[in-house]
């Protein structure tokens, strides 16, 4: 199942809000992103359909380790591209929801250039 850039954010907010140490039901998902219930609720059925998560019977929801890696990377993208666009200069809202956009578009090979690029300052 290739996962669009929806698909994406619904892995990468999983992956942050387990970083609390919480359990992750829909609900947590509906709050952090500000989606409906329904909306949250299918995309939960698409990304266990397509094994990125897995949901007990109590609705705690999981990572699989193809979800993992997915929002991983997703997730690096997000934080890095938004520190290299504050450190120039660009004011840290901007560059968030800049990254936020930038995150599911570009290329590895690109992410992998503006990585080097940056380590070599």
């Amino acid at each position: 199942m290739h996962l669009q850039e929806s698909g994406e954010m619904y892995l990468e907010t999983i992956l942050v809000l387990s970083k609390s140490g919480k359990s992750i039901r829909s609900i947590d998902i509906v709050e952090h992103m500000g989606y409906s219930k329904p909306s949250v609720s299918r995309a939960v059925g698409l990304l266990k359909n397509g094994g990125y998560i897995t949901v007990d019977k109590d609705g705690f929801i999981t990572l699989t380790e193809v979800g993992r890696e997915v929002a991983t990377k997703i997730y690096e993208r997000h934080m890095y591209i938004t520190d290299f666009l504050v450190n120039l200069g660009v004011d840290p809202i901007v560059a968030a929801d800049d990254a936020c956009r930038i995150e599911h578009c570009i290329s590895d090979e690109s992410f992998e250039a503006i990585k080097r690029h940056s380590a070599k300052k």
